[in-house]
């Protein structure tokens, strides 16, 4: 849910713990809650290129397309498209995922309502393909700081793991820690499949330790869904008010805020707009009577 007074440059760098005009450097070591450490995995020991970005920093922004544009233009020199850019005609590759909530909508409401400690469960995937593998996820927010968690698995397992049955020996490995973990915060809140949101992206990125991400997110759409089935295509799926004729864009960091991003968000005037994909889909769904099947869920119990 976009907020109705957004803050400018230098307020919403500050906000995010920089100085403007300067880099800096960040900390992930934030004291997790009491909840939180009842569910959190053993540290793992640290990987030499973190392509998810497990532990950042991130600011949203409604961009027009206009200043999409110049956007692009002033990140070149420093940013490169990712993997997945450089294999799309256009730079734009597909994203789908299929949220989970409790009966209630908790995890919604607690976005909405601007809740400090708060997760989303998804369950993510780039294609309709069978044999390309579904992700897992559990995006959790401690204050400021953005953690996230992901477990591989495919596709014909999804129904099962979110009945809360574990699985035989695979052909494929997955990280069991981050799949336990989806599967205790799933059961914690009796979650279940509330809407698939979709939309395409164009993603630029470094290669180096201090790890600057820039995505813009266009042609958000979504689907109202109880099935545990993560598509792309289908019929039901609704354009979201919020990408007609603007872009979503989205700077992700975890070491150092660069001077060059300051440069960028007070050279072009950028206003920091706390958006939730998830939150937005859900309020227009029900704004307009699209919320019963998941209501209804048999997921939801």
């Amino acid at each position: 849910m976009a907020s109705k007074n957004p803050a400018g440059p230098r307020e919403s760098a500050e906000k995010a713990g920089m100085t403007t005009g300067k880099s800096q450097r960040i900390s992930c070591d934030q004291p997790a809650s009491k909840e939180e450490k009842k569910v959190q995995p053993e540290r793992q020991p640290k990987k030499t290129v973190d392509r998810m970005l497990a532990c950042r920093f991130e600011l949203k922004y409604i961009i027009s397309e206009i200043k999409a544009a110049a956007i692009e233009t002033y990140i070149r020199p420093f940013l490169e498209p990712d993997r997945y850019s450089k294999l799309q005609r256009g730079g734009q590759y597909p994203i789908v995922s299929l949220y989970l909530d409790s009966p209630d909508l908790r995890l919604c409401r607690e976005t909405m309502t601007g809740v400090k400690t708060r997760f989303k469960l998804r369950i993510r995937s780039y294609t309709d393909e069978p044999d390309y593998p579904r992700f897992l996820e559990i995006k959790r927010r401690l204050n400021r700081v953005i953690l996230k968690s992901r477990a591989r698995v495919a596709d014909r397992d999804v129904p099962t793991l979110l009945a809360g049955r574990s699985l035989p020996p695979q052909g494929y490995t997955t990280d069991e820690a981050a799949l336990s973990q989806f599967q205790l915060y799933v059961a914690g809140i009796h979650a279940g499949p509330v809407i698939l949101i979709r939309y395409m992206r164009q993603a630029f990125e470094n290669t180096s330790e201090n790890r600057v991400r820039v995505t813009f997110d266009r042609e958000l759409c979504y689907k109202v869904t109880d099935e545990p089935q993560v598509r792309l295509g289908g019929a039901g799926w609704h354009p979201s008010d919020v990408t007609m004729g603007y872009s979503i864009l989205e700077i992700k960091f975890t070491g150092t805020y660069p001077a060059w991003l300051t440069r960028l968000v007070e050279d072009l005037d950028l206003e920091v707009t706390p958006i939730s994909k998830y939150a937005t889909s859900i309020e227009q769904a029900c704004r307009l009577g699209f919320c019963g099947p998941a209501m209804r869920s048999p997921w939801n119990g």
